[in-house]
């Protein structure tokens, strides 16, 4: 702006002109004799072109010479300075109110201080404070993921032995890297409560996963703990940090590699090896049981009922056998001979009819008397199978031989004379 006005007032701002600052129509005996770039420019004047100048453009006159001092024109000069100054203080007053303006761009919150005391907050747009020294701004990124590695730098590869080993409660040592997300919840305390805010971050994470693996095992760190090690220090940390306002939000806590150290490293993969072929030992086992002890079962309860029936059979049996015995003993209260006969006939019907056996009375007839007994045997077996397999079948029987039929003859008279007498006694 300054350098328009300047142009305005037709002033060349170039030192290489042998004319700079000189009237283009007066003072030519002042620069006669002397050639373009040779002595320097008179300063004084410079200053009274610049003052001429500035009165034409603001619609004064220049009233006296170049080089009048106490006369009308030298009055001129001295208005024409107080302009000029005022001129310049206004210009130079725009500026510095110029540069209290701000922007702050979207996601981000602007804290403005008065004399480096807290005034207030500005939202995301254009923005106007009071320009230095008065007030001064700091825009901060609320919304930016921040992440704090422990353990690491940039790559899980990069380790910090001094950060990541840890001693377990069961006194062992593990190496554990992890990373902590956060966001900014509050800029103004971010600001001015804590110095190092990032760096204080780390050393909570830090501090926090070393007193929550001091309070667990080595196995349980590394396997199902996980993710109860991760919640645990995210839920601690933030009340650090909320302790500490630092105005930080925990967002997530990951796990990035938890192992024990690499000098012991084959050691406890034998070890892990020798639990894994534990396990899988007892897993066998376990199937093996659970095959056997089923089938077990099985048999026992088969066997149970088949007591449990064999039991109820021979129950059964012997009620029933008892319930005829009854029935026998009222018959035989009614009719004893016949029952008794009946009893006598029926009894010999089942031992004659399961044995083979042919009983021969020698005291009737010729005790030497042939009978075919082994054909006798065959033809009955025969019979048997025949009706067997097909059914009840008429078989033709031979007549038996005349000593044959006396001796089933004398069986029945011995038989019948045995019943008399029987009935004789009865009757006595």
């Amino acid at each position: 702006m300054l350098v328009s006005l300047l142009k305005r007032c037709g002033i060349k701002l170039s030192l290489n002109d042998p004319r700079w600052g000189h009237k283009p129509d007066g003072d030519h005996k002042a620069q006669e004799g002397r050639r373009p770039g040779e002595g320097p420019p008179d300063l004084d004047q410079l200053w009274r072109d610049f003052n001429a100048r500035l009165n034409r453009v603001f619609g004064g006159r220049n009233n006296g010479g170049g080089d009048g001092g106490g006369g009308p024109g030298g009055r001129g000069d001295m208005r024409g300075a107080s302009v000029t100054a005022g001129v310049v203080a206004v210009i130079v007053g725009l500026i510095w109110l110029a540069s209290g303006a701000f922007i702050v761009q979207e996601g981000q919150t602007g804290v403005v201080t008065t004399f480096g005391k807290l005034s207030h907050t500005t939202g995301a747009g254009f923005n106007w404070r009071w320009p230095y020294p008065i007030q001064a701004h700091e825009t901060v990124n609320v919304s930016t993921i921040r992440t704090a590695e422990i353990g690491y730098r940039a790559n899980v590869r990069n380790k910090q032995p001094q950060e990541s080993l840890m001693l377990t409660d069961d006194e062992n040592i593990i190496d554990i890297q992890f990373a902590v997300q956060y966001t900014l919840k509050d800029p103004v305390q971010w600001l001015f409560n804590n110095r190092e805010n990032d760096e204080t971050v780390r050393q909570v994470a830090e501090t926090t996963i070393r007193e929550v693996v001091g309070k667990s095992k080595m196995d349980f760190v590394l396997y199902e703990g996980r993710e109860k090690v991760a919640a645990d220090v995210h839920q601690m940390m933030q009340q650090i940090l909320d302790r500490y306002a630092l105005g930080a939000l925990v967002t997530n806590v990951t796990m990035q590699g938890v192992q024990p150290p690499e000098q012991v490293q084959e050691a406890f993969d034998d070890a892990v090896k020798a639990g894994q072929d534990r396990a899988r030992a007892r897993n066998e086992g376990e199937a093996y049981a659970n095959q056997v002890i089923p089938q077990a079962r099985g048999q026992a309860f088969r066997l149970q009922q088949d007591a449990e029936a064999y039991r109820s059979m021979v129950v059964e049996n012997a009620l029933g056998n008892a319930s005829r015995f009854d029935q026998v003993v009222a018959a035989y209260s009614k009719a004893p001979a016949v029952t008794r006969d009946r009893m006598y006939i029926d009894t010999m019907q089942q031992i004659f009819s399961s044995t083979s056996k042919v009983m021969v009375d020698s005291r009737a007839g010729n005790p030497m008397i042939y009978l075919p007994l082994d054909k006798l045997i065959q033809q009955g077996a025969g019979n048997e199978n025949a009706g067997a397999r097909s059914g009840p079948v008429q078989v033709p029987q031979s007549s038996p031989p005349s000593d044959v039929m006396q001796a089933m003859d004398s069986v029945r008279q011995r038989d019948s004379r045995s019943r008399d007498s029987s009935r004789d006694r009865e009757s006595r």
